[in-house]
């Protein structure tokens, strides 16, 4: 009751609803109270959070409202903006404004409708036109940047003195919570040494192997093992894919840190409609690599070169389905891995060098953006940047401007890439098949080869952490810790039988 009484003195204190009479032909839209718990760095409860939701979808796309989303600020962004901090060992500072979206502006008259969101260019900032959630002002000494995501707010910059003042402009303007040093940021934990910063998702993690009683699970070297192919057409359907739904969407969450499941992730995602018995046990298995590698993440140095490099692959006809190919790509900022993706190809592809040129017109895209976007953080990146491929093929197309006739029907990513070559961004550069880093986007590895690459990715271990068991004993209070090692066994034996036979591999194996 009291967090619900601070909300609701909070949307007074705003201005945010004026009491009226419902006018002739208006309809009032309910509303209703959401609760959560905020949790502090350890886990613990830091306070009840209440908020009071108008029930929006009771309205009328284009005649009670044409905008219905707030732009966030991407990942990429996010991994870029601590790759440009580490190296000049700047601070780190967030916080929190309280009741964000009542101090953004309506011009419709909507009633009970909450406003959308707020902006800080009053204080001088300049709002990139790359990522709308990143703010910069000054240069030099006096640089600024920060990260909008809603309500949280992730400063760094030249001068500690700098963040203090902007923290106390704001604090004028809205009501917001210091948070200090940023140790966590969107459920990613910060942690800072000597050698760099480091960005992992621990916590996430032992939360899913509770949730999933895996605590006690053995742990395999990869993802997913070599040849795995998953189809629709054999195995029995999950009578209930919720828990499905709910582990793989988990999963996509891990992906912010984890490029190593990105590729297993990415072939689970497609089942999401009609999961089957073995999409299950093998997003089951991705649990168990995760509980043996719970403490890894990325890692940005502090003697990074600041310079761009890119690797991009696809894998032919990958989808037994449609025999659509896969896209794979990552780009490193000097020795940090910002930038990364596996991704289905929209069409149908005739030849391998055709998937390997439509994945380097994806990767030159990309390229593009971030070249763009380190100009925000006034960075001076060397160009041409070093794109990497297996396929001499594409290779050739992209640095050979005479039109073929093989090509006409990928134009517009021949035109794409061939602008970009010639303006200098990227440079195609050749690299052998078992130094191709993007192999760990499109396919599944054997477990030397992907050990192999896992370690050219340069992600990072932390010490361990908290352990399984003092989680669960945040999360099963009633339970004793004999009655929760059992469980655990328990589970973790029926999970085992079911992982060791051999049946729940057979889907498609190439």
């Amino acid at each position: 009751m009291e967090a619900m009484n601070k909300e609701i003195l909070a949307l007074e204190t705003n201005n945010t609803w004026e009491v009226t009479a419902l006018p002739p032909g208006k309809r009032a839209i309910s509303c209703k109270c959401v609760y959560k718990l905020k949790l502090k760095d350890d886990g613990t409860i830091d306070r009840y959070k209440a908020r009071l939701d108008v029930k929006g979808y009771n309205q009328v796309e284009g005649v009670h409202y044409v905008d219905n989303f707030s732009p966030v600020v991407k990942a990429a962004t996010v991994r870029l903006f601590l790759a440009f901090a580490a190296p000049r060992n700047w601070n780190l500072h967030l916080l929190d404004i309280n009741n964000a979206f009542l101090h953004g502006h309506l011009d419709e008259e909507i009633y009970m409708h909450p406003p959308e969101c707020y902006h800080v260019e009053s204080i001088s900032f300049c709002q990139s036109s790359h990522d709308h959630c990143l703010f910069t002002r000054g240069s030099g000494t006096n640089f600024l940047a920060l990260l909008v995501y809603v309500d949280d707010v992730l400063f760094t910059g030249s001068s500690l003195t700098l963040i203090i003042e902007v923290k106390a402009h704001l604090d004028k303007l809205f009501i917001i919570k210091d948070l200090g040093v940023a140790k966590y940021f969107l459920g990613l934990q910060i942690a800072r040494s000597p050698e760099g910063l480091s960005l992992t998702q621990t916590k996430y993690i032992t939360v899913i192997l509770v949730d999933t009683g895996l605590q006690m699970a053995k742990s395999p070297t990869s993802p997913l093992p070599q040849g795995v192919k998953f189809s629709t057409d054999v195995h029995s359907p999950l009578l209930d894919p919720e828990p499905y739904r709910r582990l793989v969407g988990r999963l996509l969450y891990l992906g912010l840190t984890r490029s190593d499941i990105a590729h297993a992730v990415q072939q689970l995602s497609q089942f999401l409609h009609h999961p089957c018995d073995t999409h299950w046990y093998a997003a089951l298995h991705i649990v168990h690599y995760l509980k043996g590698t719970s403490h890894m993440g990325l890692f940005f140095p502090s003697s990074n070169s600041l310079a761009l490099q890119a690797y991009c692959d696809a894998d032919w006809t990958s989808c037994s389905n449609t025999r659509r190919s896969l896209t794979g790509f990552c780009i490193f900022l000097g020795g940090a891995l910002v930038s990364w993706k596996t991704k289905k190809q929209a069409i149908v592809s005739r030849s391998s060098t055709e998937v390997e040129y439509r994945a380097m017109a994806a990767t030159v895209c990309e390229l593009h953006w971030l070249s763009y976007l380190v100009r925000d953080f006034q960075l001076c990146v060397p160009v041409p940047v070093p794109l990497f491929c297996d396929n001499k093929a594409a290779l050739h197309i992209a640095a050979n401007s005479v039109f073929h006739e093989r090509t006409k029907h990928i134009d517009i990513d021949c035109n794409v890439v061939r602008n970009q070559y010639k303006s200098g961004l990227f440079l195609p550069s050749y690299v052998r098949s078992c130094d191709q880093l993007a192999d760990l986007f499109t396919k599944n590895l054997s477990e030397p080869s992907f050990l192999r690459m896992l370690s050219k990715l340069d992600l990072f271990s932390l010490a361990p952490g908290p352990t399984c068991g003092e989680a669960v004993g945040l999360l099963t209070e009633e339970a004793t810790p004999e009655d929760v090692l059992q469980q655990q066994i328990d589970h973790d034996e029926q999970i085992d039988d079911v992982l060791a036979n051999d049946t729940w591999r057979q889907f498609d194996v190439g």
